[in-house]
């Protein structure tokens, strides 16, 4: 009998070792297949982005060797020199820098004010019109080109970046309005109230209460507005027409016209690699960079997936 109960007590204190054991075997299986699936899909990712890097430094005879090579066999750094010999690149970098800039300023500004008025004020029509203006997320770009073009031909911007910078200091975009309220939804109402009883009125308020305590929400939406702008190609084409005043973005659709030239002497597809690493290269300082501010948006805003 007391054998018996010997055996009941200490079975307990045997098995619970054990299921710990097999519990913390299963998360660290789980983790390693997490892991390996991410390392995996990264390195796949990364690939195309390894290619081009490589390309760009290759002589324009070994792009067509067969079986293709990775690695050059010496690498021409002047390629990136070059590119700046056979077209204005220099100016379109330093374009799109204006444009983007500009209308990054002007959207973020314009965003955290209007999102600023419906997470904070209450008056008629406030949450229509919010909805009215998320609303507008589901009209494809394409589906306003036409009018735009037609009112900026009718202003008289065309071949000018004024189309490309002052709409963007009217609301900024759906989405950044969007995530600005979600932003100063979180923030509480009782520092304005405190700021009300000093005396501060509400631009005050705005101005040294609210977007210093948003610099997370305000990098992650310059983040994204600039590397939209950065990137910008269709609207900036049917706007642009003078060479010199072309961004980045037309500038390598026009560069990839000089590449596949067939009156050129030799193929310069290295080139058109390479002037493609040097538009890239500043949007990955830039995220990298904020990376910390860009999480911390995300995350904070009501966003996130």
């Amino acid at each position: 009998m007391a054998q018996e109960v010997m055996t009941r007590s200490t079975t307990p204190a045997l098995r619970k070792p054990l299921t710990d054991s097999g519990a913390r075997r299963q998360q660290l299986l789980g983790r390693t297949l997490l892991y390996t699936i991410a390392i995996v899909a990264s390195i796949l990712f990364m690939m195309p982005f390894a290619w081009t890097v490589f390309s760009s430094l290759k002589s324009p005879s070994e792009l067509y060797m067969f079986p293709p090579s990775w690695l050059p066999t010496t690498p021409r750094f002047a390629n990136y020199a070059e590119v700046f010999d056979v077209s204005p690149f220099g100016r379109w970098l330093w374009n799109s820098v204006i444009v983007a800039g500009l209308a990054t300023f002007g959207a973020v500004l314009s965003a955290a004010l209007t999102g600023y008025s419906f997470a904070r004020f209450r008056y008629p029509g406030r949450d229509l019109i919010f909805l009215l203006t998320l609303g507008t997320l589901m009209l494809p770009a394409e589906v306003t080109l036409i009018p735009l073009y037609l009112l900026f031909n009718k202003a008289g911007w065309l071949d000018s970046y004024r189309p490309l910078i002052v709409p963007s200091f009217f609301g900024g975009g759906a989405f950044l309005i969007f995530m600005m309220r979600q932003f100063f939804l979180t923030l509480p109402r009782d520092l304005d109230e405190a700021a009300r009883i000093d005396g501060a009125g509400y631009l005050r308020i705005f101005w040294q209460i609210i977007l210093p305590l948003s610099i997370p929400a305000l990098v992650t939406a310059a983040i994204i507005t600039f590397i939209g702008e950065w990137n910008s190609f269709l609207f900036p084409y049917i706007i642009l027409n003078t060479k010199e005043k072309f961004t980045i973005g037309i500038g390598i659709k026009y560069f990839q016209t000089i590449a596949s030239n067939i009156d050129s002497i030799e193929p310069r597809e290295n080139l058109l690699m390479a002037a493609g690493m040097m538009m890239t290269a500043p949007i990955l300082v830039l995220f990298f960079a904020a990376q910390r501010y860009f999480v911390q948006g995300i995350a904070m805003s009501g966003i996130k997936g």
